[in-house]
């Protein structure tokens, strides 16, 4: 299994979140939604197939291991939903509970530069939503899972884009 690319930096924990149905409601999106970490993955996954079988085994391998960070992230965020005293399904609001994500929402282009402009997208977008989320939170230790989940976001996004310049030029 790759390495995630994530920041050195360690995540918090959950230690210390109760019930908290305010910030439930305001980071459920960021688990299981069209924006959310699961779909990320399920995305980074799907394109690193299509880099690989083009070639391009090292581009690959870097989406596999943001894909990694992503799989940490919705892990974090999973355990944090639990915390505030929601199950974690698959869905945008636990407390909906009928909302549940579906695999629609991949980006399934099959032009790889088109793959990298929809992860950019992804990733910029996740960074938006955390900012929101950051900006409307009040429970601090939530908000530090948050915090720390979208400075690797802002990794992602610079990486990706790196990738974009070297691929296109």
């Amino acid at each position: 299994m790759p390495e995630p690319l994530t920041l050195p930096q360690p995540f918090p924990t959950t230690d210390e979140i109760s019930d908290d149905a305010y910030s439930l409601r305001l980071i459920s999106p960021a688990y299981a939604s069209s924006t959310g970490e699961l779909n990320a993955i399920l995305q980074y996954i799907y394109h690193s197939y299509y880099f690989k079988n083009c070639g391009h085994r090292e581009v690959a391998q870097k989406l596999v291991s943001i894909a990694v960070a992503e799989m940490i992230h919705l892990n974090l965020l999973g355990q944090t939903i639990l915390s505030l005293g929601a199950p974690p399904v698959y869905c945008r609001c636990p407390y909906n509970g009928f909302d549940f994500y579906s695999a629609k929402y991949v980006a399934y282009s099959r032009s790889l530069k088109f793959m990298l402009e929809d992860d950019i997208i992804g990733e910029r977008q996740a960074i938006c939503q955390y900012d929101h989320m950051l900006s409307k939170l009040k429970n601090k230790k939530v908000a530090e899972i948050v915090s720390r989940i979208r400075a690797d976001e802002e990794l992602h996004l610079e990486t990706l884009k790196s990738i974009l310049n070297d691929f296109m030029g």
